[in-house]
Parts: C-alpha cells; sequence; structure tokens
C-alpha cells in the first residue's frame, strides 16, 4: 500500500488549522503547511519580495523593507488580475518546498499537506486524497471578521475570491462540516482517517 498523502482544504476562516493541529497534536502525523510556505517565499531578501515591491512601489513594504501584508491584501483582494500574479510568483516555491519535505517523508504512512488554494492552484495530483473543510457562510463570515478584525465587505471580498463549498465538495473524497462543536469537528475526523 502506498503512502497516504491527505490534501486538507476548505474556505478561509472554515477550521483548517484546528484539523491540522488536531491531526499533528492527537495522531502526532507531519502536516507541511502552504500557508508557511508562502510566507517564506516572501521573506526579507527572497526574489519574489524583490518582484512584488518592484510591481507595486514601496507602499506593499513595512519601514524594515519587509512585507506589508495588509496593504498587499488589500490590492489582491480587490483585483483578480493582480492577485493571480501574486500567486505565480508564490506557488512554484511553495510547490519545491512540498517537494522537498516530501523526500525526507518517504517513510511516514500518512502525511498531511494543508492547502488553502489545493484547487485554485491546482496542487490536486500531489495527493492521494482530499478533505474538505467546510461551514455556514454566517459562521465562516462571523469567524473571519472576528479573526482578522476585517469589516464585513473585506470579509465576504476574501471569501469570494476563493472556489465555492459546491465546487470544492465535487472535488472531495471527506467533507468535513464545522458548524457546531469542536468535539463534532473531531469526531468527523476521527472517522475519516479510520477510513483505509
Amino acid at each position: 500500500m502506498g503512502q497516504r498523502i491527505i490534501g486538507l482544504t476548505g474556505g478561509i476562516a472554515t477550521g483548517k488549522s484546528t484539523v491540522s493541529d488536531y491531526l499533528a497534536e492527537h495522531y502526532q502525523l507531519p502536516v507541511l503547511d502552504a500557508d508557511v510556505y508562502a510566507r517564506q517565499a516572501v521573506e526579507l531578501g527572497t526574489k519574489t519580495l524583490a518582484a512584488i515591491a518592484q510591481r507595486y512601489g514601496d507602499d506593499v513594504l513595512n519601514a524594515h523593507g519587509t512585507l506589508n501584508r495588509l496593504h498587499l491584501a488589500q490590492v489582491i483582494f480587490q483585483d483578480p488580475v493582480e492577485k493571480i500574479w501574486v500567486e505565480q510568483q508564490i506557488h512554484p516555491f511553495v510547490r519545491q518546498r512540498f517537494a522537498e519535505e516530501m523526500q525526507l517523508l518517504q517513510s511516514a504512512p500518512t502525511v498531511v499537506q494543508s492547502i488553502p488554494l489545493l484547487f485554485e492552484a491546482n496542487f490536486v495530483a500531489q495527493v492521494t486524497e482530499i478533505w474538505v473543510v467546510i461551514a455556514a457562510e454566517s459562521i465562516q463570515l462571523a469567524r473571519l471578521i472576528r479573526r482578522n478584525a476585517l469589516s464585513e465587505e473585506a470579509a465576504r471580498a476574501r471569501i469570494n475570491s476563493q472556489w465555492p463549498f459546491s465546487a470544492k465538495i465535487v472535488g472531495a473524497d471527506i467533507v468535513l462540516h464545522n458548524n457546531e462543536t469542536m468535539t463534532a469537528l473531531y469526531a468527523q475526523v476521527d472517522q475519516a482517517l479510520s477510513r483505509s
């Protein structure tokens, strides 16, 4: 039997981190996180950060030269063309980091790859099964506004920049519903993991 590679995805503020933390802590599974690699891609001194600064000017940098994420978010969540351009700068680095880490985990029976844009950025081929975490839109919106201190309009723009749940569910092997308690969510994760 080959290696089990769980592609964990879902909408923004649906609970992907809650699921990946549970898999890491409760089951001691290795979790590779696309968000971590995306942050590494734009660290001070990287080619990607230089390209972003060249395109958008110094406004996109903090005083000490690091990326001003808030400013960049305002740009890309208001303009789909710019969002695509930024992702095209970052995704090759993310893919490379996944490949490097998977080389080190060849003997691990199960690996979790947490990839928010698994479908949108076409990372589907590098996993063996797909878990999608979803939540009612009202819950998702409230969580995002609270977590990121966003206006409702800004929160909706972020939600709308991702594929709708209906499209992700079609490509999913497992759908985890996160509308209730953590206990209810964990029970679904336990059941999903027990599937062979």
